[in-house]
């Protein structure tokens, strides 16, 4: 219908519609608009209500604050909060009577708070009185019956409910606040798109009606202009303007389709008739021609399937073939050759004519795909014709009717076809009579080789002949003279067979007395066996039976000689250092005694290494000049420059060796001079030691000593165990006698001697022997000549080894560092005994400057078990003028970090013996080592732990070398910079100056702000160390001032620590975890935590704070805060050992429950699921540790949870079997305490 009117008439309609529609959405809008702003204002006044209740319980925290502040110190200064909270609590409260005046319930409820709150006020002002007038002893019994803290509870119960009615108050304006809004967004929801929704319709309308239509006309000339006649002008009955023009157009259309179509057919034909014979050109192979035939033709006529017969003579009967082939499927009733006239194929080629089916039936045949098939509606069938001949026929199937130009096309080119066969034809018999002349040729010539080759051969059979007769001839001769020499030979050999009878005789006698002579050997090896396994047995039991005691004597003595509780004297605590010195020095009496037990039963292993003798005079040096200048004595150490780079030998047999000798020269010597020379030698060493005259190369070490010398004929006597040159019970030195036996014993382990030179009162001078080269089949060789039946015990000793794998515990060599101070003693000072918490020394091929560094030198740690990475920051760090030291293992990094300490220190966390996570807890938990920054290196995830443990910052592995370079350009920049920076963010002035107060001194600058704007500008203009931050702030919430230091690159290691009055909720408390690194909540022990904290953060040196401040971090860390509140279950049948380790662990605020058995550790862990940490004992009766540890991690209930091994079996491989048994983590007995803690610390984390 509106194709009728015009178009002027349509538009006209359009703008009057859209007019009405904006201004009735407009007045809605309006209207919701202005309810919403009237509800929102009422929200605005509850939240005002509540954050004064907040600022008003706040203010009298304070006031208390100040009060007990004073209260403890007697000092006016803690009063300023309280004095300036008495005038802002009254403001508060009028303020809040304003604010709720339009609600009478609430008025009466602050009438209730401002009466509480002026009874508090005026027992704080009386407390404070009686501190003035009476002192402490007066504030004592006075805060005894003080009942402030009821009346504080009444305020905040009545404070509550304020905030109750109001949160009240405040939901129900929400809703109403939600509901405007709602209105008002619903109206614009629904208005404007309902408004933009009329425009779009009456735009397409217009656009329907108008536009489209003369597009499409304007579109369907561009075609025309463009050659495409299948296109036409729509009229839909129109009887407009736009209707009469498209008629006009359609008539043109047509009459252009026509010519154009009878032009295109021409040009079709043409050029694909050329296409054709192009493509056809040079072809020789039939099946290729008809293949390509089919492919080509198939697609261009539509059709959808072909065959290609060619005529072929068989017994001079013509046939057509099949020879290609286009979608065809064989089936078993079609041949796939015919004879002329038989079928359609073969009535095409009788008749030399094209053959056309149309219609044909639904059962003829199937053209088929993948997906189905169907039958096709025509079929035509055509000969190719040359010279009145028929050479081929093609059969053609499509689902479409053949067009005329189509059947034009195919006539055409069957004639074409009809060339091309004929001369592929011709062709081929040329080509097989050229290969028929070829193959005779080759044949001649073969025959006439063969017979050449026969000729040949007769000639060398003739020779052949000739040469066999005159051999058979000199044989026969030959075999008459053997057969005369036999004759003589068999005469001789029957003398001979009776005088070996006799013999035989001889020696049967002679073997029955070896056997029995072996059967006496072998009962005696079964008694040796026997006894070294009864040995070996009662050494085993003698090894857990002192160390278990031992264990629970070293833990007490030490927790004693700690003194933690501050009650103990100081001759009693001299004492417990005492016990703790005799203690150690039995541990390595039992060591030596195991080791010599290990060396005569032959057990002891030999680990060969390559070591570096550099390595080995920094170990020498830094082992015994500290001791040689105790004694004042000269210490000269010399190696030979004509050395080779390293020996190949056992390091820690090697230590163990220059270690025993070097300590009796120290013994020994009194005045003068011990010197260790070590050079390349060629004699000087026993003629009957075999290794030593195989070896390519042996290296002499020789100890020189001006002592006391040795006469000569104690010299034997020394090597003997357990004795001494001077043996009498008035002797001047002590000592057990078994060093210089298991030094010996070593030597020859090593392939090597020790000899001795010695005058009495002249000194004396050790000589260790040893080949460059340590060859273990030279060493098996003297060892069955050298050593008697060594190799029988071995045999005898294997199940001495499966009974006693503690003969694997062999001493350690470690570097002299006093544990705790001893009493005086006038023996002269020695290497101190084995303790497990020190290193032994480990071969490196790493140059260090540990021998260069000066005073005042700026020295880098690095602790890096990757050598290739270990000396790319060892170059990196001289490159920043740092002084470097290098350490391959965790424990060695430790003992170096507090022997040098270092400016500064690059850590490792996959270590061997000691892990980083390790390495870092125990540095921070040492004064002396607490305020060295270190920066984490690893492959590992742990940003967020390292950093709150302490680290300065972090770098993941890989790391590039821009990285490093940052790195430590970074660590050189905080080394130098002295004086550190720290940010208080306090908006409440006195508490920010307590902060400073109680933090400041002359190596901290602290800059105070009260808003988080002015926090956001201090940050990006000053560098700062470390962040104190209270939630409260006036302009932005303390968690959004986080998240916005967190996203600036700069500010993403800076430590946050939140210091807040705030009671936390228990989702505030997570989220604060994840974005910050310390939380304290303010409570009377609060200074002290912040303290702490920040010193740890700033890297302070706890020596140079002031003494009050020194006094109060030592009171702090009594108590651990990753121990405390934690619940431990000890596992042990030995009551003493849980008694020891429940006094270490006690103070520490840690909950402790036991079991006797394993059996009931795993009762006990089903009852107590708030288990944190188990303490397990290995040797137990009935269960021992490892069944124990292995039911355990059979719960899914305890599979992760933190099991750490204390046994007295110290052996290798023990640490893999109690981690494969289910441990988290291994400790030997005698336990090191510090190494105890220092892993519940690193697992209690975790």
């Amino acid at each position: 219908m509106l194709k009728k009117f015009k178009i002027s008439t349509k538009i006209g309609a359009s703008f009057a519609v859209s007019l009405v529609s904006f201004t009735v959405i407009g007045l809605l809008i309006y209207r919701t608009a202005t309810e919403t702003i009237k509800t929102s204002r009422w929200q605005t006044h509850t939240y005002q209500v509540l954050t004064n209740l907040e600022n008003f319980l706040s203010t009298l925290k304070d006031a208390e604050t100040g009060q007990r502040g004073y209260l403890i110190t007697g000092s006016e200064d803690y009063l300023q909060p309280y004095n300036a909270a008495i005038p802002v609590i009254d403001k508060k409260i009028i303020e809040l009577r304003r604010l709720t005046v339009d609600n009478p319930s609430q008025q009466r409820r602050l009438d209730s708070v401002e009466f509480l709150t002026q009874k508090r006020i005026a027992r704080l002002k009386q407390v404070i009185e009686i501190r003035r007038t009476k002192g402490a002893a007066g504030v004592s019994q006075a805060i005894v019956i003080d009942q402030g803290k009821i009346i504080m509870d009444d305020i905040r119960r009545e404070v509550s409910d304020l905030e109750t009615e109001e949160l009240r108050l405040l939901k129900q304006r929400s809703a109403a606040s939600d509901a405007a809004t709602r209105q008002m967004t619903y109206s614009i929801a629904f208005g404007i798109p309902l408004y933009l929704v009329l425009l779009t319709l009456i735009a397409f309308f217009l656009n329907r009606n108008i536009s489209r239509p003369l597009e499409e006309v304007s579109q369907v000339a561009d075609k025309i202009a463009a050659g495409d006649l299948d296109t036409s002008v729509p009229a839909d009955n129109r009887r407009d303007e736009i209707g009469m023009l498209a008629q006009t157009f359609n008539k043109m259309i047509a009459n252009l389709r026509l010519t154009t179509q009878k032009t295109a057919e021409q040009d079709w034909l043409k050029t694909n008739l050329a296409k054709f014979s192009r493509i056809l050109q040079g072809q020789r192979n039939l099946k290729a021609v008809s293949q390509l035939i089919l492919k080509e033709l198939a697609p261009l006529v539509s059709a959808h399937h072909g065959v290609f017969y060619f005529m072929t003579t068989q017994d001079e009967e013509p046939s057509l073939t099949l020879l290609g082939t286009y979608a065809y499927r064989e089936r078993k009733h079609l041949a796939n050759r015919f004879q002329l006239g038989e079928g359609l194929v073969g009535q095409c080629a009788l008749e030399k004519e094209r053959i056309l089916l149309t219609e044909v039936p639904s059962d003829y045949i199937k053209i088929n795909s993948g997906l189905g098939e169907a039958t096709p509606m025509n079929i035509i069938v055509l000969p190719a014709v040359y010279e009145e001949r028929v050479l081929a026929v093609i059969e053609l199937a499509s689902f479409q009717r053949f067009s005329d130009i189509h059947l034009t096309f195919i006539d055409e080119l069957s004639e074409s076809i009809g060339i091309v066969l004929d001369n592929i034809v011709a062709y081929q018999r040329s080509e097989e009579l050229l290969e028929q002349s070829r193959s005779l040729t080759e044949e001649l010539r073969s025959q006439q080789e063969e017979l050449v080759q026969t000729n040949q051969q007769l000639e060398e059979q003739t020779e052949t002949l000739q040469k066999s007769d005159k051999l058979l001839r000199q044989q026969q001769q030959d075999l008459q003279q053997s057969y005369e020499e036999l004759q003589q030979l068999n005469e001789e050999l029957e003398e001979k067979t009776e005088l070996l009878a006799q013999q035989k005789q001889e020696v049967e006698y002679k073997n029955r007395e070896v056997e029995q002579a072996r059967l006496n050997l072998e009962e005696k090896a079964t008694q040796l066996a026997t006894t070294s396994k009864y040995k070996s047995q009662f050494l085993a039991n003698m090894s857990h039976e002192l160390r278990t005691p031992l264990n629970s004597l070293l833990i007490l003595a030490q927790v004693l000689s700690n003194n933690n509780e501050g009650n103990l004297t100081q001759r009693q605590v001299e004492y417990s250092q005492t016990i703790y010195s005799a203690g150690n020095d039995l541990l390595s009496l039992i060591n030596e005694i195991l080791d010599l037990a290990k060396i005569e039963s032959g057990t002891m292993e030999i680990e060969v290494k390559e070591t570096f003798f550099s390595e080995l005079q920094r170990y020498v040096e830094w082992t015994f000049r500290s001791i040689a200048e105790d004694k004042k004595l000269d210490f000269r150490v010399h190696f030979d420059e004509q050395l080779p780079p390293a020996i190949y030998t056992d390091p820690k047999r090697l230590q163990q060796l220059l270690n025993n000798l070097l300590a009796n020269a120290f013994k020994f010597t009194e005045l003068g001079q011990v010197s260790l020379q070590v050079s390349v030698v060629t004699e000087g060493w026993s003629r009957d030691q075999q290794s030593l005259n195989s070896a390519e190369s042996v290296i002499a070490f020789a100890v020189s000593d001006t002592g006391i010398g040795i006469s000569p004929e104690k010299q034997q006597v020394i090597f003997e165990a357990f004795q001494q040159a001077d043996g009498t019970t008035s002797r001047k030195y002590g000592g057990t006698g078994l060093g210089l036996s298991i030094s010996r014993q070593i030597a020859e382990l090593l392939g090597g001697e020790i000899r001795l030179v010695s005058q009495l009162n002249q000194g004396s001078t050790f000589t260790l022997y040893l080949p460059q080269t340590y060859s273990a089949s030279v060493r098996g060789q003297e060892g069955l000549g050298g050593q008697g039946d060594r190799e029988t015990r071995r045999q005898g000793d294997k199940e001495t080894r499966r009974q006693g794998e503690f003969l694997n515990n062999t001493p350690q060599v470690v570097p002299p560092s006093p544990p705790l101070p001893l009493s005086p003693s006038p023996s002269p000072p020695l290497p101190p005994s084995p303790s497990p918490t020190l290193p032994t020394f480990t071969p490196s091929a790493i140059e260090d400057d540990r021998q260069n560094i000066l005073s005042g030198d700026r020295t880098l740690l690095i602790i890096e078990d990757d050598l290739n990475f270990a000396r790319i920051l060892l170059d990196l760090a001289r490159e920043q003028n740092f002084k470097a030291l290098v350490a391959s293992r965790g424990d060695v990094g430790l003992a170096m970090a507090r022997e040098f300490q270092p400016a500064a220190i690059m850590l490792d966390i996959h270590l061997p013996v000691m892990d980083g996570w390790t390495v870092l807890d125990r540095l921070k938990h040492d004064p002396n080592t607490r305020h060295i920054p270190i920066h984490i290196m690893t492959v590992e995830e742990g940003q967020k732990r390292s950093l709150q443990q302490g680290a300065i910052a972090f770098l993941q592995k890989p790391i590039t070398s821009e990285a490093l370079f940052h790195a430590l350009r970074d660590i050189k920049t905080f080394v130098e910079r002295k004086v550190k920076n720290l940010l208080v963010v306090e908006d409440n002035e006195l508490q920010r100056r307590s902060i400073v107060e109680l933090i400041g001194n002359g190596d901290v600058v602290i800059t105070g702000v009260g808003t988080a704007t002015e926090a956001l500008t201090a940050l990006n203009t000053t560098h700062f160390d470390c962040l104190v931050l209270d939630l409260g702030l006036p302009d932005m919430n303390g968690f959004d001032l986080i998240e916005r230091i967190k996203q600036q690159a700069n500010l993403n290691y800076l430590p946050i620590i939140i210091y807040t009055g705030k009671e936390l909720t228990y989702q505030e408390e997570t989220e604060l975890r994840r974005i910050s690194d310390t939380i304290i909540v303010k409570d009377a022990r609060s200074p002290e935590r912040l303290l702490d904290e920040t010193s740890l953060f700033l890297h302070r040196l706890q020596s140079n704070l002031p003494i009050d401040q020194q006094l109060l971090l030592e009171q702090l860390r009594q108590s651990d805060p990753v121990l405390a509140g934690k619940k431990v279950l000890i596992v042990d049948d030995d009551i003493r050992n849980i008694f020891a380790l429940t006094s270490l662990l006690e103070p520490y605020q840690m909950e402790i429950i036991y079991a006797e058995n394993g059996r009931d550790g795993i009762t006990m862990l089903q009852n107590n699921s708030d288990i944190n940490v188990v303490l397990m004992d290995v040797m137990m009766p009935g269960m021992d540790g490892y069944e124990t540890m292995r039911a355990i991690r059979a719960i899914d209930e305890f599979k992760n949870l933190p099991m750490i091994a204390l046994t007295a079996k110290a052996m290798k491989g023990d640490r893999e079997k109690c981690i494969d048994a289910g441990a988290s983590d291994y400790i030997a007995k005698p336990v090191d305490t510090e190494q105890l803690l220092s892993l519940l610390r690193v697992w209690l984390y975790r």
